[in-house]
């Protein structure tokens, strides 16, 4: 099981400005489909669907456990037969957000702008929990949201669930 570190923070608009200044360098972007399994308060099971910028598929299965700022994780890439099969019986609606990576000052920022709520975040992840602690967010972060569950991705989509809404 590897260790994920990694701070999230609430950001009001797309760095196109940091971009356009050569602050941040364009890394990539995808679009993710996420869909939970099963979760409990602090373990979950997803599966993804991540689509590139040239169309070409792709899908992980992840187990996750813990809460805020270090977290176990397990995450393998299977086939989209698989992905078909785990979701083939269920009616539920994947989170959808397009995920934009840049780079800055050696680190790697994850930009997520969700389609079906109004909201971007940026995560940030680290080697180790003092690089995080020690990091200084750039000015066009939000206000950090690393323990607010409403913002976790587990929430979102449980609300998405509850709104009934089929794509």
């Amino acid at each position: 099981m590897s260790t994920e570190i990694e701070r999230k923070f609430l950001i009001t608009a797309f760095p196109k400005e940091q971009l356009e200044s050569e602050e941040v360098r364009f890394v990539g972007k995808r679009h993710i489909y996420q869909t939970y399994l099963a979760y409990s308060e602090d373990q979950e099971i997803r599966v993804r669907k991540l689509v590139d910028h040239e169309g070409r598929a792709s899908y992980t299965h992840t187990f996750k456990s813990g809460h805020g700022l270090v977290r176990q994780e397990v995450e393998y890439e299977i086939s989209e037969e698989v992905y078909r099969q785990l979701l083939m019986n269920t009616k539920f609606v994947p989170l959808e957000k397009i995920r934009t990576k840049v780079e800055r000052q050696g680190l790697c920022y994850e930009i997520d702008e969700y389609k079906q709520i109004d909201l971007m975040v940026v995560e940030v992840e680290f080697e180790d929990e003092q690089a995080a602690q020690a990091f200084v967010p750039p000015h066009w972060f939000g206000r950090e949201l690393g323990q607010e569950e409403e913002f976790r991705n587990k929430s979102l989509w449980i609300s998405l669930q509850s709104q009934n809404v089929r794509l």
